[in-house]
């Protein structure tokens, strides 16, 4: 896998690369991701931020065989309302040296990915924290592809 937007999900509900450089993804403007009060729905905007997590650690990781990340913790909170299309910024963990010396050695570890969403206005919407489990599969046993 390339990016986290070729997981099903991710791709049902529209998430794509974003297309400037400092920014990770992004969800499109449309009406099909507003809540009641017409702004972007919580959890349009959590999904957006764990995607951009999952995508950082997938770019981290992206040479590390057989090693299976899943989400044990997120932490948010919502700043601003948001408004049309929102993007995301990740902030590089602090950890990430120790990150690959547990994995190769205890063949497991935690991290924690700092996800910050804005709108298309700029207004700072979210700020999450997103806590991954990694682990490593025996060389023996593999993921679907």
């Amino acid at each position: 896998m390339n990016s986290v937007t070729e997981l099903p999900f991710n791709r049902f509900i529209g998430i794509e690369p974003a297309a400037d450089p400092s920014q990770v993804l992004r969800l499109p403007a449309g009406a099909q991701y507003l809540n009641h009060l017409g702004t972007v729905h919580a959890s349009a905007q959590l999904a957006l931020a764990e995607a951009s997590s999952g995508e950082f650690l997938l770019r981290e990781l992206g040479s590390v065989a057989n090693v299976v990340p899943v989400v044990r913790r997120l932490e948010s909170k919502f700043r601003k309302p948001a408004n049309g299309t929102v993007t995301s910024t990740v902030s590089a963990p602090q950890g990430l040296e120790q990150l690959h010396a547990d994995l190769a050695t205890k063949g497991r570890a935690l991290i924690t990915v700092a996800v910050e969403l804005h709108d298309e206005s700029g207004a700072h919407t979210l700020s999450a924290s997103v806590e991954w489990f990694i682990t490593r599969l025996a060389d023996d046993h593999r993921l679907p592809a």
